[in-house]
């Protein structure tokens, strides 16, 4: 009988997989990116927790089984959806038109008020929980991975510790892009330009989670 935790070689197929995936522009990172440009890589990390526990719930349930019952209803989405979709836009328009707890002040001694942690981490909850496609992903990708001969507990464990360190990563990548856009638009001076390509990512985000 086997006594390994997961079996190698499958693990060492689904490192590289994941990653391809993971780094793939999508939702998440879109809005990794944006979060990097307008609030800073530090304060996007209260987003990326968020979204961390969303994306290991849904490799969870994927594997056990819950996401094949909520593809089978996709009427569960849509409050998610609709709801977290607006509220994604809504701060994106603010964003362009230079307002909001997001958005860059224009001057230099500005203060401009700060989302909350928690409001933060709501954005990337919804953003990874809302996500159909995100659904379907898992439960393809994951099933292949598990040994049945193996203890599922362990196998889960590892697969979801992997998925959320690379998530997390890419993550990281993302919004360490968009804080160095920010700094190459602001030393010309245009913060104006900064909000509005901020707030249309966002906006972007905001319909692609409504309409996906």
């Amino acid at each position: 009988m086997p006594t390994s935790l997961i079996d190698t070689t499958m693990l060492s197929l689904f490192i590289p997989t994941f990653f391809l995936v993971s780094v793939t522009p999508g939702m998440c990172m879109t809005l990794s990116m944006t979060l990097g440009m307008t609030i800073g890589v530090k304060r996007s990390l209260h987003m990326m927790w968020g979204e961390l526990i969303g994306v290991g719930l849904v490799a969870i349930a994927s594997v056990i089984g819950v996401a094949a019952m909520m593809l089978n209803y996709p009427s569960i989405f849509q409050v998610f959806k609709y709801v977290g979709g607006a509220y994604l836009a809504f701060i994106g328009v603010q964003m362009w038109r230079s307002r909001g707890k997001m958005a860059i002040p224009e001057e230099d001694d500005a203060s401009p008020s700060q989302a909350s942690a928690w409001s933060l981490a709501a954005q990337g909850f919804v953003t990874a929980i809302a996500n159909p496609k995100g659904w379907a992903f898992m439960i393809s990708l994951l099933p292949p991975f598990i040994n049945p001969k193996l203890a599922l507990p362990s196998q889960l464990s590892v697969l979801v510790l992997i998925i959320l360190l690379t998530e997390f990563s890419c993550l990281m990548l993302y919004a360490s892009g968009g804080r160095t856009l920010r700094q190459f638009l602001q030393q010309r001076g245009n913060v104006q330009l900064l909000n509005r390509v901020a707030g249309t990512l966002m906006v972007g985000v905001g319909v692609w989670l409504a309409l996906g």
